[in-house]
């Protein structure tokens, strides 16, 4: 995967979750717990789903290495309120 993708670099991820007053203060903690530069206020953009039952939330880091992706991805998926990362 290394060879796929080239560090650092810019990286969107999507975190598709139920829509709950925590969620993204939660999911932003966890990314900015692995990005420095991740600054929740610009780089994250959110969409209700039509009924309102579920929230997509999109984060873009500037993303170090696969490694670090891949502690991202994990800390979400352990989550409670995350149903699916993308």
């Amino acid at each position: 995967m290394d060879k796929l993708l080239k560090f650092p670099s810019s990286f969107t991820i999507k975190i598709m979750g139920t829509n709950h007053i925590d969620l993204v203060p939660e999911v932003c903690a966890i990314i900015a717990s692995h990005s420095d530069t991740f600054n929740p206020e610009a780089d994250i953009a959110t969409k209700q789903s039509t009924k309102g039952n579920y929230l997509s939330i999109s984060a873009t880091i500037t993303a170090t290495s696969q490694q670090q992706l891949d502690n991202i991805y994990t800390e979400l998926n352990k989550h409670a309120l995350v149903k699916v990362t993308l």
